[in-house]
């Protein structure tokens, strides 16, 4: 890979990845009422491990060395697919808003600074404190006319789930799995996260699934566009950039989320959420680290 090559796949992908990780909410606004969240997850977790299964086979990609590495993808995927994916599904099933499920979420950037300086040694400068502060702020003014609890906390826990899943997820895929193919690590990831779901649906949902055009776009966009290439993009940028850096990324993902509900089911976008798109703006370039500053310790 050529420098040019490399700089532009560095300025392209997280804003490809931003818009495709965004369209998330609007796939489950879709699918969710028509299959319980935790069929659903099973569905696209099978279906992507059956895909990239065709994919790895006939690329030859090249497969984990041992059993433990193979394990540690198998746990990163419990956590950035199955925690973080489930609590946020249960959460929108369960009631709660999108917007105090993407509040709560949006903490993500912050958790993952805290634990990756002392997991993964990562400087955080204090211009970069100033930032992450200034994006969570930018945040609550894009979803504050949608957060509310409306005296049921029972969306509270599955939310928390979900932010320590991929916030501990996206650090123990950098530390552990960087140098898995890509390919055959997305068949081992979401077979396992199929295997630990195929036992959770048969207990606790009996619901069965309502094969509608809008679930059938919602789940084939979720396998297509979310599972590889959302998460194939957030991969590839946490091997070739510091976890704090691609964390701050997060920020990005409510307003951009709003501005699709807006134009698709016209939903409210005031001036002041506009202002807090400004300020989430201002908040990721300003948290970004110093190109001089590298990670300390092992990437």
């Amino acid at each position: 890979m050529t420098d040019v090559a490399h700089a532009r796949r560095q300025l392209a992908f997280p804003a490809l990845f931003v818009l495709l990780w965004s369209t998330g909410f609007i796939a489950a606004k879709y699918g969710l009422p028509y299959a319980p969240p935790l069929t659903f997850l099973l569905c696209r977790f099978a279906l992507v491990a059956a895909l990239m299964t065709v994919v790895a086979l006939a690329t030859r990609a090249t497969w984990p060395h041992s059993c433990a590495q193979a394990a540690h993808v198998a746990v990163a995927a419990w956590l950035v697919h199955g925690l973080y994916l489930g609590g946020v599904f249960v959460a929108l099933a369960g009631g709660m808003p999108a917007g105090t499920s993407a509040m709560l979420v949006g903490l993500q950037p912050i958790l993952t600074v805290l634990i990756a300086r002392g997991w993964l040694g990562e400087a955080v400068a204090p211009r970069q404190w100033f930032g992450l502060g200034l994006g969570l702020a930018g945040v609550w003014l894009v979803v504050r006319h949608k957060a509310g609890f409306s005296g049921d906390f029972a969306g509270l826990l599955p939310s928390a789930l979900a932010l320590v899943g991929i916030s501990v997820g996206t650090l123990y895929q950098k530390r552990f799995c960087t140098r898995v193919d890509l390919r055959s690590g997305a068949v081992i990831q979401f077979g396992a996260c199929a295997l630990l779901y195929l036992p959770l649906v048969l207990v606790f949902e009996g619901g069965g699934i309502r094969w509608t055009p809008e679930f059938a776009f919602a789940l084939g966009w979720s396998v297509v566009v979310l599972s590889v290439g959302a998460i194939s993009l957030l991969y590839w940028l946490l091997r070739h950039g510091a976890a704090a850096s691609v964390a701050r990324l997060f920020y990005l993902v409510p307003p951009v989320t709003a501005v699709m509900a807006w134009l698709m089911f016209g939903e409210t976008l005031d001036a002041l959420a506009v202002a807090g798109m400004a300020l989430i703006a201002l908040g990721v370039a300003m948290s970004r680290p110093p190109d001089a500053v590298a990670p300390r310790g092992r990437p």
